[in-house]
């Protein structure tokens, strides 16, 4: 493999891991799934080369790292509000049961 397909294919899982962010900030998790997966096949096969990554190659190889940083992020925090509606949703579920025995008995 040439040092140019590499860099080629270092700019196409950069574009890549943009789209992935925006995917990620809207929260469809099949969709990131999927980009994740093309992402990652591209930067094995550009690793795999013979030609070592060049200051270019690291460049964008740390943009793609912060881009991934981030849309882990994102999705982290889709997590944790998902979390945060089911126990509000537990604890409303177990109000209810605990005031409809009450009037019950009365």
């Amino acid at each position: 493999m040439m040092a140019d397909e590499s860099g080629a294919m270092l700019a196409r899982a950069l574009q890549l891991s943009r789209e992935l962010l925006d995917v990620a900030e809207g929260g469809d998790l099949q969709t990131v799934l999927g980009l994740g997966a093309e992402r990652q096949q591209l930067l094995q096969a550009a690793r795999s080369g013979p030609a070592p990554v060049g200051a270019g190659g690291g460049a964008l190889l740390r943009e793609i790292a912060e881009l991934n940083d981030k849309a882990i992020g994102f999705l982290e925090h889709r997590q944790r509000i998902k979390a945060r509606e089911i126990d509000t949703a537990a604890a409303g579920r177990r109000a209810v049961a605990a005031y409809s025995t009450t009037r019950l008995q009365r």
